[in-house]
């Protein structure tokens, strides 16, 4: 299952499940319901998966889709029967179980009666059991304690479900980091999200090349501005960087309403995010705005209005990566590429192909 929520991970929804599929993926998983009915509008037929709704999402809409439900609490089942009897359809459900991580899923005590409730509504055909699945808290430590806890449990309430004389298509456990770390838990399906995009989701065991991943995404634009200023020039808002000789100053047309981390700043004392600009590794100066922020091009550089500013990508020849970015802004490479705004035009290589 490739995991295409949050628009891909901020690389495009539907060119990315379409890459996807063409790759190999015999299922797509979305977090939230427009995500599986906007796959769906675009013509994709492949087994989807969609598991983070509300009491007033359109189930009824999702059904006649043909798209698989995730069951995390008891009001779910109750809500996922009714669009099945009001539609005429039988709901592929699978149950979420919340094996230690804490957060979305039906505990082990509240299984049995959710449960017994699926197999009445399943004799009136109403809904079909198709899959159990979980999540890990710390699969990208893979010789954490709890990543064998969950498996275990996981097993124990997958061993409850089939005892009830449910034939099971589907037991999912592994993330990305668990599908590239614990072939243990592979199961009959993974669900990697992050590694599908070429991104390493265990930076602490190496980066994507360790895994034989390379980054699908690379974020690029050219310099709208340049400009000579001298010495101790204050540099955007604040004056949190000020140049310490004469200087070339860059703008770049990009900051926060495009997703760039505001806490990618730099300061005097403090280097901000990478970037890549002919060839050469500089930092952001200065507080990254909305709509732009500032490079200290250096004193006689060359550079003029249109260059090439990377600002990261496969971290082929040096060029700086999310992971660095992350590490700038003190988060993940998760967040950086997610976080890509919608108004960012982007460009899909072989999207012919796809």
């Amino acid at each position: 299952m490739a995991v295409v929520k949050a628009d891909a991970y901020g690389h495009g929804l539907v060119p990315a499940a379409r890459a996807a599929v063409q790759g190999g993926a015999t299922w797509l998983g979305t977090a939230q319901v427009h995500e599986a009915l906007d796959l769906r509008a675009a013509g994709l037929r492949t087994r989807i998966l969609t598991w983070l709704y509300g009491p007033d999402a359109p189930l009824d809409a999702l059904l006649e889709a043909d798209v698989d439900v995730s069951v995390a609490a008891p009001w779910a089942l109750t809500a996922v029967c009714a669009a099945a009897r009001r539609t005429g359809r039988t709901a592929r459900i699978h149950f979420k179980v919340d094996t230690g991580l804490g957060r979305n899923g039906l505990t082990p005590a509240q299984l049995p009666d959710l449960l017994d409730a699926a197999l009445a509504a399943r004799a009136e055909g109403a809904v079909e059991v198709v899959g159990v699945w979980s999540h890990f808290a710390f699969a990208d430590e893979p010789a954490h304690p709890t990543v064998l806890a969950q498996a275990e449990v996981f097993r124990e309430l997958v061993a409850q479900v089939e005892s009830r004389g449910v034939t099971l298509e589907v037991r999912h456990l592994a993330n990305s980091a668990a599908t590239l770390t614990n072939p243990a838990v592979h199961l009959d399906l993974v669900r990697p999200g992050l590694a599908v995009y070429g991104l390493s989701p265990v930076p602490r065991l190496g980066g994507p090349e360790v895994f034989g991943l390379r980054p699908a995404m690379t974020v690029e634009v050219g310099l709208v501005t340049v400009k000579p200023v001298g010495a101790g020039h204050g540099v955007s808002y604040g004056h949190a960087y000020t140049t310490t000789s004469d200087t070339m100053l860059g703008v770049v047309p990009m900051g926060y309403a495009d997703g760039i981390p505001r806490h990618a700043s730099g300061a005097s004392d403090h280097p901000g995010a990478p970037v890549q600009v002919g060839g050469r590794r500089l930092l952001v100066a200065g507080r990254v705005c909305m709509d732009q922020f500032v490079l200290d091009l250096g004193p006689g550089a060359r550079e003029v209005e249109g260059d090439r500013v990377e600002l990261f990508g496969t971290g082929a020849d040096g060029g700086p990566t999310a992971e660095d970015w992350a590490r700038a802004a003190g988060t993940i490479s998760y967040e950086i590429v997610t976080r890509m705004a919608p108004r960012l035009p982007r460009t899909y290589l072989n999207e012919e192909r796809a």
